[in-house]
Protein backbone atom coordinates (compact mmCIF):
# COMPACT_ATOMS: atom_id res chain seq x y z
CA UNK A 1 0.00 0.00 0.00
CA UNK A 2 1.52 3.32 -1.11
CA UNK A 3 2.05 6.00 1.47
CA UNK A 4 0.77 9.50 0.85
CA UNK A 5 3.30 12.30 0.95
CA UNK A 6 2.65 15.20 3.28
CA UNK A 7 2.85 18.68 1.83
CA UNK A 8 5.40 19.82 4.43
CA UNK A 9 6.92 18.84 7.78
CA UNK A 10 4.49 21.14 9.58
CA UNK A 11 1.34 20.18 7.71
CA UNK A 12 -1.32 19.26 10.21
CA UNK A 13 -2.60 16.48 7.97
CA UNK A 14 -2.44 15.53 4.31
CA UNK A 15 -4.17 12.77 2.39
CA UNK A 16 -3.53 11.75 -1.21
CA UNK A 17 -6.64 9.95 -2.48
CA UNK A 18 -5.28 9.88 -6.02
CA UNK A 19 -1.61 9.23 -6.66
CA UNK A 20 -1.48 11.68 -9.56
CA UNK A 21 -2.68 14.58 -7.41
CA UNK A 22 -0.09 16.74 -5.71
CA UNK A 23 -0.64 19.38 -3.04
CA UNK A 24 0.36 22.89 -4.15
CA UNK A 25 3.89 23.80 -3.18
CA UNK A 26 4.06 25.73 0.07
CA UNK A 27 5.29 29.32 -0.26
CA UNK A 28 8.85 29.78 0.99
CA UNK A 29 11.24 32.66 1.46
CA UNK A 30 13.63 32.98 -1.46
CA UNK A 31 16.49 33.68 0.95
CA UNK A 32 16.36 33.17 4.70
CA UNK A 33 18.72 33.58 7.63
CA UNK A 34 18.21 32.39 11.22
CA UNK A 35 20.74 33.11 13.97
CA UNK A 36 20.63 33.07 17.75
CA UNK A 37 20.34 36.66 19.01
CA UNK A 38 22.74 38.13 21.53
CA UNK A 39 19.78 39.60 23.42
CA UNK A 40 16.00 39.82 23.22
CA UNK A 41 15.10 43.18 21.66
CA UNK A 42 11.65 42.30 20.26
CA UNK A 43 12.27 44.35 17.11
CA UNK A 44 10.40 43.53 13.92
CA UNK A 45 9.81 45.22 10.60
CA UNK A 46 8.20 44.46 7.28
CA UNK A 47 9.92 46.14 4.36
CA UNK A 48 9.31 45.81 0.62
CA UNK A 49 9.58 42.09 -0.03
CA UNK A 50 11.25 41.16 3.24
CA UNK A 51 10.58 40.19 6.84
CA UNK A 52 13.09 41.22 9.51
CA UNK A 53 12.77 39.93 13.10
CA UNK A 54 15.50 40.87 15.57
CA UNK A 55 15.81 39.41 19.05
CA UNK A 56 12.47 37.64 18.82
CA UNK A 57 11.49 34.49 20.78
CA UNK A 58 9.91 31.73 18.70
CA UNK A 59 6.56 31.99 20.51
CA UNK A 60 5.57 35.25 18.72
CA UNK A 61 6.77 33.76 15.43
CA UNK A 62 4.51 30.75 15.99
CA UNK A 63 1.65 33.13 16.79
CA UNK A 64 2.05 34.89 13.44
CA UNK A 65 2.72 31.71 11.49
CA UNK A 66 -0.33 29.82 12.74
CA UNK A 67 -2.63 32.75 13.65
CA UNK A 68 -3.15 31.71 17.26
CA UNK A 69 -2.54 33.49 20.56
CA UNK A 70 0.28 32.80 23.03
CA UNK A 71 -2.13 30.92 25.26
CA UNK A 72 -3.09 28.62 22.40
CA UNK A 73 0.42 27.18 22.04
CA UNK A 74 1.62 24.16 24.01
CA UNK A 75 5.35 23.52 23.82
CA UNK A 76 8.71 23.77 25.62
CA UNK A 77 9.33 26.72 27.94
CA UNK A 78 12.33 27.95 25.97
CA UNK A 79 9.99 29.15 23.20
CA UNK A 80 9.52 32.27 25.37
CA UNK A 81 13.17 32.56 26.39
CA UNK A 82 15.55 31.90 23.48
CA UNK A 83 15.65 34.77 21.00
CA UNK A 84 16.66 34.78 17.34
CA UNK A 85 17.43 37.12 14.46
CA UNK A 86 15.35 36.03 11.48
CA UNK A 87 15.52 37.49 7.98
CA UNK A 88 13.41 36.37 5.06
CA UNK A 89 13.36 37.67 1.50
CA UNK A 90 10.07 37.04 -0.27
CA UNK A 91 10.13 35.66 -3.82
CA UNK A 92 9.12 37.80 -6.77
CA UNK A 93 5.35 38.21 -6.96
CA UNK A 94 4.68 36.90 -3.45
CA UNK A 95 1.96 38.65 -1.44
CA UNK A 96 2.07 39.46 2.23
CA UNK A 97 -0.80 37.14 3.02
CA UNK A 98 1.64 34.32 2.21
CA UNK A 99 4.00 35.31 5.04
CA UNK A 100 2.42 32.96 7.64
CA UNK A 101 2.94 29.98 5.32
CA UNK A 102 6.51 31.10 4.66
CA UNK A 103 7.17 31.31 8.40
CA UNK A 104 5.75 27.82 8.81
CA UNK A 105 8.10 26.49 6.13
CA UNK A 106 11.04 28.29 7.73
CA UNK A 107 10.27 26.82 11.15
CA UNK A 108 9.99 23.35 9.66
CA UNK A 109 13.27 23.63 7.76
CA UNK A 110 15.46 25.35 10.34
CA UNK A 111 13.94 24.10 13.61
CA UNK A 112 12.51 20.77 12.41
CA UNK A 113 9.09 21.86 13.68
CA UNK A 114 6.35 19.25 13.75
CA UNK A 115 3.00 20.32 15.19
CA UNK A 116 -0.70 19.67 15.08
CA UNK A 117 -3.87 21.47 16.12
CA UNK A 118 -6.57 20.12 18.37
CA UNK A 119 -9.54 21.51 20.30
CA UNK A 120 -9.15 21.71 24.07
CA UNK A 121 -11.79 23.11 26.45
CA UNK A 122 -10.52 26.10 28.39
CA UNK A 123 -11.70 29.42 29.86
CA UNK A 124 -12.08 32.14 27.25
CA UNK A 125 -13.56 35.59 26.94
CA UNK A 126 -16.57 35.49 24.63
CA UNK A 127 -16.99 38.77 22.76
CA UNK A 128 -20.74 39.42 22.46
CA UNK A 129 -23.01 42.37 21.65
CA UNK A 130 -23.98 44.33 24.77
CA UNK A 131 -27.65 44.83 25.66
CA UNK A 132 -27.67 48.33 24.15
CA UNK A 133 -26.57 47.06 20.74
CA UNK A 134 -23.33 47.60 18.80
CA UNK A 135 -21.93 51.13 18.53
CA UNK A 136 -19.29 50.38 15.89
CA UNK A 137 -20.10 51.39 12.31
CA UNK A 138 -19.67 49.09 9.34
CA UNK A 139 -16.70 50.20 7.28
CA UNK A 140 -17.12 51.51 3.75
CA UNK A 141 -13.42 51.17 3.02
CA UNK A 142 -11.06 48.29 2.29
CA UNK A 143 -8.40 49.85 4.48
CA UNK A 144 -5.86 47.45 5.93
CA UNK A 145 -2.44 48.10 7.36
CA UNK A 146 -0.97 46.31 4.38
CA UNK A 147 -3.00 46.45 1.18
CA UNK A 148 -2.40 42.83 0.22
CA UNK A 149 -3.40 41.34 3.55
CA UNK A 150 -6.48 39.12 3.24
CA UNK A 151 -9.75 40.06 4.90
CA UNK A 152 -9.71 39.12 8.55
CA UNK A 153 -6.00 39.82 9.01
CA UNK A 154 -4.74 42.89 10.86
CA UNK A 155 -1.44 44.40 11.74
CA UNK A 156 -2.65 47.88 12.56
CA UNK A 157 -1.38 50.84 14.56
CA UNK A 158 -0.85 49.37 17.99
CA UNK A 159 0.06 51.38 21.04
CA UNK A 160 -0.09 49.67 24.41
CA UNK A 161 -3.80 49.59 25.08
CA UNK A 162 -5.01 50.75 21.70
CA UNK A 163 -6.04 49.67 18.22
CA UNK A 164 -7.54 51.62 15.33
CA UNK A 165 -8.54 50.62 11.82
CA UNK A 166 -10.97 48.75 9.62
CA UNK A 167 -11.36 45.09 10.57
CA UNK A 168 -13.68 42.15 11.11
CA UNK A 169 -14.90 41.12 14.55
CA UNK A 170 -12.80 37.96 14.21
CA UNK A 171 -9.72 40.12 13.63
CA UNK A 172 -10.50 42.23 16.69
CA UNK A 173 -10.90 39.08 18.80
CA UNK A 174 -7.58 37.74 17.48
CA UNK A 175 -5.82 41.00 18.39
CA UNK A 176 -7.31 41.08 21.89
CA UNK A 177 -6.22 37.46 22.37
CA UNK A 178 -2.63 38.62 22.15
CA UNK A 179 -2.93 41.23 24.90
CA UNK A 180 -2.44 38.77 27.77
CA UNK A 181 -6.03 38.36 28.92
CA UNK A 182 -6.32 34.90 27.36
CA UNK A 183 -8.19 33.67 24.28
CA UNK A 184 -10.98 35.95 23.03
CA UNK A 185 -13.59 34.41 20.72
CA UNK A 186 -16.05 36.26 18.52
CA UNK A 187 -19.70 35.50 19.32
CA UNK A 188 -21.10 38.84 18.12
CA UNK A 189 -22.69 37.48 14.96
CA UNK A 190 -21.57 40.69 13.22
CA UNK A 191 -20.28 40.15 9.70
CA UNK A 192 -18.29 42.43 7.44
CA UNK A 193 -15.67 44.95 8.46
CA UNK A 194 -16.06 47.73 11.00
CA UNK A 195 -14.30 50.98 11.85
CA UNK A 196 -12.67 50.28 15.21
CA UNK A 197 -11.13 52.95 17.43
CA UNK A 198 -10.47 51.44 20.83
CA UNK A 199 -8.13 52.54 23.61
CA UNK A 200 -7.86 51.55 27.24
CA UNK A 201 -5.59 51.78 30.25
CA UNK A 202 -3.47 48.58 30.23
CA UNK A 203 -3.85 46.38 33.31
CA UNK A 204 -0.46 45.27 34.71
CA UNK A 205 -2.10 42.04 35.90
CA UNK A 206 -2.66 41.03 32.28
CA UNK A 207 -0.36 43.19 30.16
CA UNK A 208 3.29 43.02 31.29
CA UNK A 209 4.21 46.25 29.45
CA UNK A 210 1.43 48.27 31.09
CA UNK A 211 3.74 50.07 33.51
CA UNK A 212 6.17 51.14 30.80
CA UNK A 213 3.31 52.30 28.57
CA UNK A 214 1.77 54.38 31.35
CA UNK A 215 5.14 55.96 32.16
CA UNK A 216 5.89 56.83 28.53
CA UNK A 217 2.49 58.45 28.10
CA UNK A 218 2.90 60.43 31.32
CA UNK A 219 6.37 61.61 30.30
CA UNK A 220 4.97 62.75 26.96
CA UNK A 221 2.17 64.67 28.73
CA UNK A 222 -0.46 63.14 26.51
CA UNK A 223 -3.87 64.56 27.46
CA UNK A 224 -5.86 61.74 25.93
CA UNK A 225 -4.33 58.88 27.91
CA UNK A 226 -7.15 56.34 28.46
CA UNK A 227 -8.38 55.91 32.02
CA UNK A 228 -10.80 52.97 31.69
CA UNK A 229 -9.90 49.28 31.50
CA UNK A 230 -10.42 47.10 28.43
CA UNK A 231 -13.72 45.66 29.62
CA UNK A 232 -15.23 49.12 30.15
CA UNK A 233 -13.71 50.57 26.97
CA UNK A 234 -15.04 47.86 24.69
CA UNK A 235 -18.54 48.31 26.13
CA UNK A 236 -18.56 52.12 26.01
CA UNK A 237 -16.80 52.54 22.66
CA UNK A 238 -18.06 49.57 20.65
CA UNK A 239 -21.21 48.37 22.40
CA UNK A 240 -19.63 44.96 22.94
CA UNK A 241 -18.96 42.92 26.07
CA UNK A 242 -16.44 40.28 27.16
CA UNK A 243 -18.00 37.35 29.03
CA UNK A 244 -16.08 34.58 30.79
CA UNK A 245 -16.96 31.11 29.41
CA UNK A 246 -15.48 27.68 28.87
CA UNK A 247 -15.29 26.86 25.17
CA UNK A 248 -13.31 24.52 22.88
CA UNK A 249 -10.17 26.37 21.85
CA UNK A 250 -7.93 25.44 18.95
CA UNK A 251 -4.55 24.61 20.48
CA UNK A 252 -1.28 24.35 18.58
CA UNK A 253 0.56 21.39 20.08
CA UNK A 254 4.31 21.31 19.39
CA UNK A 255 5.21 17.66 18.81
CA UNK A 256 8.88 18.35 18.07
CA UNK A 257 11.13 21.38 17.70
CA UNK A 258 14.91 21.72 17.83
CA UNK A 259 16.38 24.37 20.11
CA UNK A 260 19.35 25.01 17.83
CA UNK A 261 18.48 25.99 14.22
CA UNK A 262 20.27 24.44 11.27
CA UNK A 263 22.83 26.50 9.37
CA UNK A 264 21.98 29.10 6.77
Amino acid sequence: MNRCLVASAIALSAICPIAAQQAPEQPKFEVASVKRAAQCTFDSSLGPGEVVLKGIPLKPVLVEAFKVSNEQITGPSWLDQDCFDIFGKMPEGATRDQIPAMLQALLAERFQLAAHKEDRPRPVYAMVVDKGGPKCKQSDTNLNFMSKLPAGTIALRRGGGGIKGSMTMASLAHYLSGRGYGPVQDFTGLTGKYDIDLSWAPDPAFEPSAGAVAASRANANLPDAPTVDLFTAIRESLGLKLERRTEPVVTLVIDHIERVPTGN
